[in-house]
């Protein structure tokens, strides 16, 4: 649990000593912007940026019936973030496995790279893809 808000909790963190910074040098206002910045950040690379995640064998389980997609995912990943970021809502159709919280999925994921623990990864149809090209995996989540 921990190791998933790490780079959260430092990211906010910095942003309240950039903030004391700047109010002792007498700049609220730009202190108070920095803030909010490093605030939106944090909040970016949060595992709360992301659909709630699930279990790989429920994960599995679900897709086998529904025929969404599995996306193997972890906190702080930028590849993770520009994929969910560019699904938008569509995000919302495919189940996500954080394999930081879930140690079923992270060997999913060296079972389908060859050890390593590259994400993003997307299992659709059977078919493994790692770090897909965001247009690909829109287009695929329209058609359902």
């Amino acid at each position: 649990m921990v190791r998933r808000w790490a780079l959260t909790v430092l990211t906010a963190t910095l942003g309240v000593v950039v903030l004391a910074s700047q109010l002792a040098a007498g700049l609220p206002v730009v202190g108070g912007v920095e803030f909010l910045i490093f605030l939106a950040v944090a909040f970016a690379v949060s595992p709360r940026a992301f659909p709630r995640s699930t279990g790989a064998a429920e994960a599995r389980r679900a897709s086998a019936a529904d025929g969404l997609p599995i996306v193997y995912w972890r906190p702080g990943c930028r590849y993770c973030l520009q994929l969910r970021l560019s699904l938008g809502r569509l995000a919302r159709q495919a189940h996500w496995v954080d394999i930081w919280h879930d140690p079923e999925g992270a060997a999913a994921v060296r079972a389908i790279t060859g050890g390593n623990e590259t994400v993003p990864t997307v299992v659709f149809d059977a078919e493994a893809v790692v770090n897909p090209d965001r247009g690909w995996l829109r287009e695929r989540l329209r058609r359902l």
